[in-house]
């Protein structure tokens, strides 16, 4: 369509200058000494138009022909570009597809266009350690590291991730630092994994309420990163009854209440003889959130306070009648008073509510000390036979 407008329009301005020209009479004269030159007006015109389009086309011709060099090189970049973009886009599709010595080589070749040179290194970075040749991974984290300002924080978030999958802790902590992890919610994370790594559980409970606060994690894997850091820092803690004490009085109440750190504490004092202590951690864990491991460890610690644990504990018993938990630590509270009687109607109750291997231990316990020995015999057999269709269950 555009070639045939072109085409009308030529015609029509051939068909106005032969209008044009059809009347014109007129004639030009050149004069050049000795020479004299007449021509028409009309041939004149026609040749001046002829000359102007053939030096147009002559111009035209020897540029292209100065250019062509520049061109030629523009036309290689172009492919190489094209060569290397299409390099890096496979070795992509080669590490998710998890040929990763394929997926180095097309990086490496990727690099070597200079097909975002900073990104092929990486990816060959993440190829060499899944294929364990940690040497390479470390050169190309080198040549990753010879880029600008603007790859610095995918670099050092992948050298740290490659170090973690290592088990290199401390090194990676030291990248991770680097990064200024309290601003980067991911690096948090890689951070966290470094700390567990390395057993600094302080580190752990407050990298992990940073993460909370910013919504970064799952609630409840945090919450377990937390529980466990906590039980590791009261079991560290068993050789210093003053440190004790005060870590568990500056410990947030809410986080003092959970079963599981509670039992932490509890053991950790009863470690230390301070059974008072200990008492105190299961009762107020005990108010916010019940738990069976933890009633039944609120009667191992022998102390002269068990006349109070069991008139708290016949108070749960009312609010929680036939819990079976809580009747075999009535009965070994019972135990320590002597309370003979009382004792064996609790373990007898914690038996018909749901017969368990301790709860046949005690009272077997408590008829040896009360020369029954022959219902003692029976009840030790009755733990055994639980221990074997445990495990054969299991």
């Amino acid at each position: 369509m555009k070639a045939l407008l072109w085409l009308l329009a030529a015609l029509a301005l051939a068909a106005a200058l032969s209008i044009g020209l059809r009347g014109n009479d007129g004639y030009a004269l050149f004069v050049l000494h000795p020479w004299r030159i007449e021509v028409s007006l009309n041939l004149l015109a026609i040749l001046t138009l002829v000359v102007f389009v053939f030096a147009y086309f002559l111009v035209r011709a020897v540029w292209h022909t100065l250019s062509l060099p520049s061109q030629v090189r523009a036309f290689r970049e172009r492919r190489r570009d094209e060569k290397g973009r299409k390099a890096l886009l496979k070795s992509v599709q080669a590490l998710f597809e998890g040929q990763f010595a394929k997926a180095e080589k097309l990086a490496s070749e990727a690099h070597e266009l200079g097909a975002a040179p900073d990104l092929a290194s990486l990816l060959a970075a993440r190829a060499t350690q899944r294929l364990r040749e940690f040497d390479r991974r470390d050169r190309w984290l080198e040549r990753a590291a010879e880029g600008g300002d603007d790859w610095r924080p995918a670099r050092l978030m992948t050298a740290a991730e490659l170090l973690l999958d290592e088990r290199r802790f401390d090194e990676a902590r030291k990248v991770l630092r680097e990064l200024n992890a309290n601003g980067h919610p991911a690096s948090l994370s890689l951070l966290l994994r470094a700390e567990q790594g390395m057993a600094n559980w302080e580190e752990v409970v407050r990298i992990a309420k940073l993460l909370e606060k910013r919504d970064a994690m799952p609630a409840e894997a945090l919450e377990s990163i937390g529980v466990n850091a906590r039980i590791s820092i009261l079991s560290r803690k068993t050789l210093d009854p003053q440190g004790l004490a005060r870590y568990w009085e500056e410990m947030p109440r809410s986080e003092r209440t959970r079963p599981k750190i509670a039992s932490a504490a509890a053991r950790a004092f009863m470690q230390l003889g301070d059974c008072r202590r200990a008492h105190r951690a299961i009762e107020e864990a005990l108010e916010r959130n019940w738990d069976g491991a933890l009633v039944l460890l609120y009667g191992e610690c022998i102390d002269e306070d068990a006349r109070e644990r069991i008139e708290r504990a016949e108070k749960w018993l009312r609010d929680r009648p036939g819990d079976a938990e809580l009747l075999l630590t009535l009965g070994r509270l019972c135990v320590q008073r002597e309370l003979w009687g009382k004792a064996q109607s609790y373990f007898e109750a914690s038996l018909a509510t749901r017969p368990t291997q301790g709860a046949h231990v005690a009272l077997a316990q408590l008829f040896e000390r009360i020369g029954r020995t022959e219902q003692a015999a029976r009840h030790f057999r009755a733990s055994a036979d639980l221990g074997l269709a445990g495990r054969a269950s299991g």
